[in-house]
């Protein structure tokens, strides 16, 4: 069977690749003239650097594992230092524990966050009486009314805004955090919930580093070493996010080239502007070049706008619930410095910054200091960005990229003193880039999914649906090539399953 993804960000790969695997022949299709999505690799000062995702989670195994099947298993990095902060309350204060995106699980947690009278109000939780969560609440509101705004705006707000770009007071609870969301259900207050989920990730944290022992300490013994971490006190915990050595533009890259070398098709530059059933089983999908592909199914791994458009016509229930997703713009000010004109070298990976303080940037990575091979490019240069942009801010993405730069140079002057100029700055703009979660959001993809799934061979995925992280995007992808593998028929006359050049082939 030929089966046509059209979108080529990570997720769109993911699936193509899984494809493959199946044995499936693929043609990939990619509106712009690149790969990768929002992971993408570029140069700042001749120094290369992620102009988009930098990292990963690590305890989801959906990276790991694509990292590793694209060859890329020994160029897996650990940040090199740990230690965020949050800019609040007038200065940079150390990223607290014990919470659970922002909600914490002792008031005490966020010491030094938040006020004493903020404090006073998250002990309070515990006395209030249960609340009915119903279908679905934004988180914002739901912490708020448990443990007041303050510890909504000084730590919650912040921590998804760098994720989500988005608002808080907005963003649905169940779907942006949905561990919290159940432990909130059957707890007595959400200082429970928050603990119930810390020691619920605990335990999972501590199982798999003992089968990562187990498996070492199983290597060794084959090999006749000794296992690191078997003398002298166990190994080190994993860090919670990973990279690749290089950045994690490199990822993409090299799943396409590995779908290359599978047999795939990748069209890139040429956006796909039509989707409809073809006859008498299958589909045709027709690019704006006037090329029509014909294939037996189509994974559609683009944003919510491009995909209602193409469902209008093959699943318009489904088209009407997507036009409703929001999405977030943002802009990342990428800057080179020589480390010769710094007073001070930063400390930490960076910091985030509340929407309350009124300061134009969201948060900022110090690059040199987080990753290592980026130091290692060049000794005397450092490396930092900047990241611009919350939800509905249109007016500061409208300025040009000089504008943006000053106002980055401006913010991280008052934080951490700096006042040297860059050598070099890149701006790179991701409109419309992150979607967004809103209250109902779980419920509104059940309905998308319903309607594209009644139709044969047909299965959508990416960032707007359960996930916007690289793992949640890659399970999505995985997800939407089972159902198709499972309930979608070979071509008939094909021989093996597959629709061979002689029989016309794929594209028109």
């Amino acid at each position: 069977m030929h089966t046509i993804v059209i979108g080529g960000g990570i997720t769109g790969l993911a699936a193509a690749h899984r494809l493959l695997s199946a044995g499936l022949r693929v043609t990939l299709v990619e509106g712009s003239a690149r790969f990768g999505g929002k992971l993408r690799s570029g140069e700042v000062a001749g120094l290369r650097t992620d102009l988009g995702a930098e990292s990963m989670l690590s305890r989801r195994p959906e990276g790991l594992d694509l990292v590793r099947a694209v060859g890329l298993g020994g160029e897996l990095a650990a940040p090199s230092v740990a230690g965020a902060a949050v800019w609040t309350r007038g200065a940079l204060r150390p990223m607290p524990r014990g919470h659970v995106m922002g909600v914490p699980g002792t008031a005490a947690a966020l010491a030094g966050v938040v006020s004493d009278a903020g404090l006073a109000r998250i002990a309070r939780d515990a006395e209030l009486p249960p609340t009915e969560l119903g279908e679905d609440t934004a988180i914002g509101r739901h912490v708020a009314a448990r443990m007041g705004e303050e510890v909504v705006d000084r730590l919650v707000e912040p921590l998804l805004g760098g994720v989500y770009a988005g608002d808080a007071y907005q963003i649905s609870m169940r779907s942006a955090v949905p561990e919290l969301w159940e432990a909130a259900r059957r707890e007595p207050s959400l200082l429970a919930a928050s603990r119930a989920v810390q020691e619920r990730a605990a335990a999972g944290r501590a199982a798999a580093e003992r089968a990562a022992a187990a498996e070492r300490e199983g290597t060794a013994e084959r090999d006749g070493t000794a296992a690191p971490g078997t003398s002298g006190g166990a190994a080190a915990p994993a860090p919670p996010f990973t990279g690749l050595t290089g950045g994690m533009g490199r990822l993409p890259e090299a799943v396409a080239a590995a779908c290359r070398a599978g047999g795939a098709t990748l069209i890139a530059g040429t956006p796909a502007t039509g989707l409809r059933r073809g006859e008498p089983l299958g589909w045709t999908v027709t690019l704006a070049d006037g090329r029509e592909l014909h294939g037996g199914a189509v994974v559609l791994a683009v944003p919510a706008g491009p995909a209602a458009r193409l469902l209008r016509d093959a699943a318009p229930a489904a088209a009407r619930e997507l036009e409703t997703v929001e999405y977030s713009s943002m802009a990342l000010v990428s800057m080179a410095f020589r480390r010769a004109d710094l007073a001070r070298l930063p400390r930490g990976s960076g910091f985030l910054v509340p929407a309350v303080e009124g300061r134009t940037v969201k948060a900022a990575t110090f690059t040199s200091s987080k990753w290592g091979w980026a130091a290692a490019q060049a000794p005397e240069m450092f490396v930092m960005r900047a990241s611009i942009g919350r939800f509905r801010e249109h007016a500061v993405l409208e300025r040009d990229d000089a504008d943006l730069v000053k106002t980055a140079l401006g913010d991280l002057r008052d934080a951490i003193g700096l006042a040297a100029e860059p050598v070099d700055a890149v701006v790179t703009r991701w409109p419309d880039g992150l979607p967004q979660y809103t209250v109902g959001h779980h419920a509104r993809v059940a309905r998308i999914r319903a309607a594209v799934a009644a139709q044969p061979g047909l299965r959508v995925c990416g960032a707007a649906y359960d996930g916007v992280g690289i793992p949640a995007c890659l399970a999505d992808a995985q997800r939407a090539v089972h159902e198709l593998l499972s309930t979608v028929p070979p071509v008939a006359g094909a021989g093996g399953g597959a629709v061979s050049a002689g029989e016309g082939g794929p594209v028109r």
